[in-house]
C-alpha cells in the first residue's frame, strides 16, 4: 500500500500528463486507489476528490474506471450509499459519454444474477444522462443499451398473481417503471420532430420500436393483466401502447399490414408473439382503442387476429392460452350471430384456430381454460351462418377423434334441426343435407369393438338426436328417398349398437363379478388372519382395510357402466316404439 506522499506524487503526475500519454497501468492504478478508499470507508474523501474543480481534467480522462466499484457499493446499499451515488452522478456528467456508455454496458452484461434489478435500477438514471450527452450515434447506443437491459430483465421471473406483483420480490415491476422513465426523453425527442426527421431520427425510431416489441413479448405476454387494479405491469403495458403511435408506428399497420414490411424489428416468430400481445392489449384490454381507426369491419379484424389467436392457442403456457381464448372470444363477440360465411372455413388460419381450440378442450390440464374454451366453442358455432355450421360440424365429426367434442357437435346438430323445423335455414339441416350429417353421426368408430363406456357421451347424444328426428318426421317425409335413407341408417346403427351393448355388458358384468368375488376372498383371508393373531396374543382386533386401493371405486365404475347400457337400451326401445307408431299411422 502506498503512503500519502506517494499518492500525492502520482496524482500530481496525472494532472500534468496529457490524456494521450496515459498508459493502461495508470487506469488500473486509479481504480485501485479508488477501490482502496471505498474499502477503508473513505467514500466522502473520494467524493470530494472527484468533485474538486482542479481534478476535473484528470477525472474526465481516468475516472470511468471507478463506475464499477462505486455502483457495487450502491447496489449493496452500504453506509457509503449517498456518497457513492453522488460520485456516480458526477462521473455521468463529467466523463466522456462514449467511455461511460462502454463501461456501463459492461456492468449490465456482467450483472450478478442475484442483483439484476438492483443493478439496473441504480444504473438507469446515469445511463440516461450519458446517452443524452452524446452528440453522434445516439440512436445506435440507445438501441445497444435497451437490448442489454432487456436481456438481463428476461432472466427475472414474471409475477403472475396479484400477490406476486405487489411483493415484486425480484424487482421486475420496478425495473419496468424505470425503463419507462428511461425511454421518455428519447420518445419526446421524436415527437418534437413533427415529420422533419433525419436518418438518425429514423434509426432512433426503429430502436424504440424494437424495445416496445420486445417488451410486448416479454414480460407483458407472460403477465396476468387486470385493468381493475392498474398494477405496475398494467401501467407498463399502457406506456408501451402509448409509445408506439408517439413514435409514428400506427397500431393498425403493425397488426394488419406488417407482412408488407421489408424489415421486421426482430425474429419473425418473436415478432408474431409481440403482435399477438399487442392485439390482446388493444382488443381485449381496450388500451388505446379510442384512437384505433374505426374503418375496419369486425369480420376483417377477426380474420386478421386469427394469426395471433393461433400463435397464442398453440402455446403450452397458461398465460398465452388465456390471452388467446380472450382474444378469440372478443373478436367473435363483435360479429353478428349467424353471419360468418362458409368461405372463412377454407382459410388455413381459421381451420388451425378451430383445431387449436379443440386441442385446448381435449388436452389442456387446466380446468378454467377448458371451461373458457367450451364457451368459446359454442360462441364460434353461433356466429357461423347455416352452411358454415354444416361444414364445421362435418369437419369436427371427421377430425376431432374425441367423444366429448363429438357429443357437443351432435347436440348442436339437434338444436339446428329443431331451429330449421320452425322455418329457419331449412336448406342445411333438413332433407339430404341433414342425411349427410347423420351418416357421420350414426356410426360407431370401431364397430362392434367400440368401447361404449368411453364413447358414452357421443352414443347418448346420438340416440337423443335420432329420437327427436323421428318424432319430427313430417319435415323429412316430404322426400321419400330422405325418409328411406334415414330409416336405413337408423336400422344399421341400432343393430350394431345392440351388438356392442351385448358384448360390453357381458364384459363389465364379468369384471364386476370377479371384483366382488375377489373382495369376498380378501375379506375371508383378513378375518382368518385376525382370528389367528387374536388367538396367539389374546387381543380383540378391529376390522381394517387390507388394501390401500379402493375396490369400491372400481365397483362404482363398473356398476355405472351397466346402468349406462340400460339407459341406452331404453332409448333404443323408445326409438323403435316411435318408428312403429309412425308406420301404423301411415298404414
Amino acid at each position: 500500500m502506498m503512503n500519502e506522499d506517494q499518492v500525492i506524487k502520482i496524482i500530481q503526475r496525472w494532472r500534468n500528463t496529457e490524456e494521450q500519454d496515459l498508459k493502461p497501468e495508470d487506469y488500473q492504478q486509479f481504480e485501485n486507489l479508488g477501490s482502496a478508499c471505498l474499502a477503508e470507508g473513505e467514500s466522502e474523501q473520494l467524493l470530494k476528490f472527484i468533485q474538486d474543480e482542479k481534478h476535473q481534467t484528470m477525472v474526465k480522462s481516468l475516472a470511468c474506471v471507478l463506475l464499477a466499484p462505486l455502483l457495487n457499493e450502491v447496489v449493496k446499499k452500504t453506509a457509503s450509499l449517498d456518497h457513492c451515488q453522488a460520485a456516480v452522478t458526477h462521473l455521468a456528467k463529467t466523463c466522456r459519454p462514449n467511455e461511460l456508455l462502454h463501461s456501463m454496458l459492461k456492468l449490465v452484461e456482467g450483472t450478478d444474477p442475484g442483483a439484476i434489478s438492483e443493478t439496473i435500477l441504480a444504473l438507469l438514471p446515469h445511463l440516461q444522462t450519458a446517452l443524452l450527452r452524446l452528440d453522434e450515434g445516439r440512436a445506435a447506443c440507445v438501441g445497444s443499451a435497451l437490448r442489454a437491459l432487456q436481456e438481463q430483465l428476461s432472466r427475472l421471473p414474471v409475477p403472475y398473481t396479484e400477490q406476486q406483483e405487489e411483493a415484486d420480490e425480484h424487482g421486475l415491476c420496478r425495473c419496468c417503471a424505470a425503463l419507462t422513465a428511461f425511454t421518455k426523453p428519447f420518445v419526446e425527442e421524436l415527437k418534437r420532430k413533427d415529420g422533419n426527421t433525419t436518418a438518425e431520427d429514423e434509426e432512433l425510431r426503429t430502436e424504440l420500436l424494437k424495445f416496445c416489441m420486445r417488451s410486448l413479448r416479454e414480460p407483458l405476454l407472460e403477465a396476468e393483466l387486470n385493468p381493475d387494479r392498474k398494477s405496475p405491469l398494467w401501467l407498463f403495458a399502457v406506456e408501451i401502447m402509448v409509445t408506439l403511435p408517439a413514435i409514428r408506428e400506427p397500431l393498425s399497420g403493425l397488426l394488419f399490414f406488417s407482412s408488407l414490411r421489408k424489415n421486421t424489428p426482430m425474429d419473425s416468430s418473436q415478432f408474431k408473439e409481440a403482435r399477438a400481445c399487442l392485439a390482446y392489449l388493444l382488443f381485449v384490454q381496450l388500451i388505446t382503442i379510442d384512437s384505433f381507426p374505426a374503418v375496419f369491419s369486425h369480420v376483417f379484424i377477426l380474420q386478421c387476429n386469427m394469426e395471433y389467436i393461433n400463435q397464442l392457442l398453440s402455446s403450452t403456457k397458461e398465460s398465452h392460452v388465456l390471452k388467446g381464448l380472450a382474444l378469440f372470444t372478443t373478436s367473435l363477440k363483435r360479429v353478428q350471430d349467424s353471419s360468418l360465411p362458409v368461405s372463412l372455413l377454407d382459410l388455413r388460419s381459421f381451420c388451425r384456430a378451430s383445431q387449436n381450440l379443440r386441442r385446448v378442450l381435449t388436452d389442456c390440464p387446466i380446468q378454467r381454460l377448458r371451461e373458457s374454451g367450451l364457451q368459446l366453442f359454442q360462441l364460434l358455432i353461433n356466429k357461423l351462418e347455416a352452411e358454415a355450421k354444416h361444414k364445421f360440424f362435418r369437419c369436427m365429426l371427421k377430425t376431432s377423434n374425441h367423444a366429448g367434442v363429438e357429443s357437443y357437435i351432435i347436440k348442436n346438430i339437434r338444436n339446428q334441426f329443431e331451429f330449421s323445423t320452425k322455418g329457419n335455414d331449412t336448406e342445411w339441416f333438413l332433407g339430404a343435407e341433414l342425411i349427410s350429417l347423420l351418416r357421420l353421426v350414426l356410426c360407431l368408430p370401431q364397430g362392434a369393438d367400440t368401447d361404449l363406456l368411453s364413447s358414452m357421451d357421443r352414443v347418448m347424444e346420438t340416440l337423443n338426436l335420432l329420437r327427436y328426428v323421428l318424432i319430427r318426421d313430417k319435415e323429412l317425409r316430404t322426400s321419400a328417398d330422405v325418409w328411406e335413407e334415414l330409416c336405413r341408417l337408423k336400422d344399421e346403427y341400432i343393430k350394431m349398437l345392440r351388438v356392442c351393448i351385448g358384448i360390453s355388458r357381458a364384459y363389465y358384468s364379468s369384471e364386476l363379478k370377479a371384483l366382488r368375488e375377489d373382495q369376498k376372498l380378501k375379506a375371508r383371508e383378513a378375518r382368518d388372519a385376525a382370528r389367528s393373531l387374536a388367538s396367539v396374543k389374546g387381543l380383540s382386533l378391529k376390522h381394517e382395510k387390507v388394501s390401500s386401493m379402493s375396490p369400491e371405486v372400481q365397483q362404482q365404475v363398473l356398476q355405472s357402466a351397466l346402468v349406462t347400457f340400460d339407459l341406452m337400451e331404453s332409448l333404443i326401445v323408445r326409438i323403435e316404439e316411435i318408428t312403429e307408431e309412425k308406420l301404423n299411422k301411415l298404414n
